[in-house]
């Protein structure tokens, strides 16, 4: 005599299934790419990093692009745990030099502080953190 399972195999959190949780999925974000200019930018961003390593590495030796290197990954992953505050990455931000950068977010405004941004679920941002549960862990706008 085969016994049925006594528990009930479902996604949690699947970014296609759970509208409820997430909002719609929208199709044009996937369509369309970044904007070419965007694009641009980032490339010639990555080109100048090679540039600067390169420019390092001759000067002081091979040793500094590589410890600058495990600076970036180790302060990369340092996050506040999801919820309300979100992390503000100021020591990522004093490495890489970004905080001299004065981007959109400087003078319109953050959209994560805006009225109808919904907070996040935190028991759901952990699962998703510890692979527990698949999807953002931010749900979007109302």
């Amino acid at each position: 005599m085969e016994q049925a399972p006594k528990t009930i195999a479902h996604e949690i959190g699947g970014i296609q299934n759970d509208a409820l949780r997430f909002g719609l999925h929208g199709v044009r974000s996937d369509l369309v790419g970044a904007h070419p200019l965007e694009s641009l930018y980032e490339s010639s961003r990555k080109s100048e990093e090679a540039m600067k390593e390169k420019f390092l590495a001759n000067t002081y030796g091979a040793a500094l692009p590589l410890k600058m290197d495990m600076e970036r990954q180790i302060l990369s992953r340092f996050q506040r745990p999801p919820g309300p505050i979100s992390s503000s990455m100021l020591g990522l931000e004093a490495i890489t030099g970004s905080l001299d950068n004065f981007g959109f977010e400087d003078y319109l405004n953050d959209p994560r502080e805006s009225e109808c941004l919904r907070t996040p679920d935190l028991h759901h941002a952990m699962e998703v953190r510890l692979g527990l549960s698949k999807g953002p862990v931010c749900p979007s706008f109302m």
